[in-house]
């Protein structure tokens, strides 16, 4: 069974965190994508997946170089987890197909969770 969803934005880079003393955005921007996947990730399955592969594919509004390690999917990942998707973010349930990046007139992450 293969579960796709559409999130209109696209997570910040892990640059906008990692050795900033951020905590506090850091946990408002959690919250922020944690309540997106809730909104945008319909349906669901009837049960979190005890096993899936998860692909990211994140459209950016330019061309600019992007580093796919900066964008781990960590916000995405907790918000698949809280919203009753997947069982736990941990290697023993998924295997993340991250990091495609493309350019698109208005940018958007999309989100592909198959059972396993």
């Amino acid at each position: 069974m293969i579960f796709k969803y559409e999130i209109p934005d696209v997570p910040p880079s892990n640059n906008k965190f990692i050795g900033r003393n951020q905590r506090w955005q850091y946990q408002d921007e959690k919250k922020k994508w944690t309540e997106a996947v809730a909104l945008f990730c319909r349906p669901k399955p009837k049960v979190p997946f005890k096993r899936a592969v998860v692909t990211l594919t994140y459209h950016f509004k330019d061309g600019r170089r992007r580093d796919p390690d900066n964008y781990s999917g960590k916000f995405i990942l907790d918000g698949l987890v809280r919203c009753g998707i997947l069982a736990d973010d941990s290697f023993d349930v998924i295997d993340l197909k991250l990091c495609k990046g493309e350019t698109s007139k208005k940018p958007y992450t999309e989100i592909e969770v198959e059972e396993k």
